[in-house]
């Protein structure tokens, strides 16, 4: 009886850590939602970590293009040589708050809806294996939006694991 109410004990407290975890990143993620909604690219540039997130674009650039074809000549090794350099400029012009807004808008964040609140935000986070959070579009969907701890403890946006197609530059 000692045995297990230690052990539910434990499995209370590592729940709570995890909740924990996921509200303290929600804090940083409403904060880059207020930045996104509000256009404000300071703020945004502090909840993103620009060097991640590019690395990341290079990498799923390389895997996609590797696979291109065009009337049966394959272009796959152009396109992973060119994929960072693509990716670089692609992330420049990409990782800012009007691009990201389109994101929040197919989560059912807009400008003409007031934003969640921590707890709300956090019910919508999950925590990762390697200590990461991600942000899902369904309870137990994949991830789409990934946040990482930063040495300062904020919880900044470090990679987009949605359709690429989805992140468009509006002019």
């Amino acid at each position: 009886m000692l045995k297990r109410l230690v052990l539910l004990g434990l499995l209370s407290l590592l729940a709570a850590c995890a909740t924990g975890g996921r509200l303290d990143a929600a804090n940083d993620v409403h904060a880059l939602l207020v930045a996104i909604r509000d256009g404000d690219r300071a703020a945004f540039d502090a909840r993103v970590d620009r060097e991640a997130l590019k690395a990341e674009i290079a990498s799923r650039l390389a895997r996609e293009t590797s696979r291109l074809k065009v009337d049966g000549l394959d272009l796959g090794p152009l396109g992973v040589v060119a994929a960072p350099a693509l990716a670089s400029l692609a992330g420049d012009a990409l990782i800012q708050p009007g691009v990201f807004r389109q994101v929040a808008e197919a989560y059912g964040y807009s400008r003409d809806k007031p934003l969640p609140g921590t707890v709300a935000i956090a019910g919508r986070l999950k925590a990762m294996p390697d200590g990461r959070v991600c942000a899902t579009f369904e309870k137990d969907g994949p991830c789409t939006l990934i946040f990482t701890r930063s040495a300062e403890g904020r919880w900044r946006l470090s990679g987009f694991e949605g359709d690429l197609t989805s992140l468009k530059i509006r002019l």
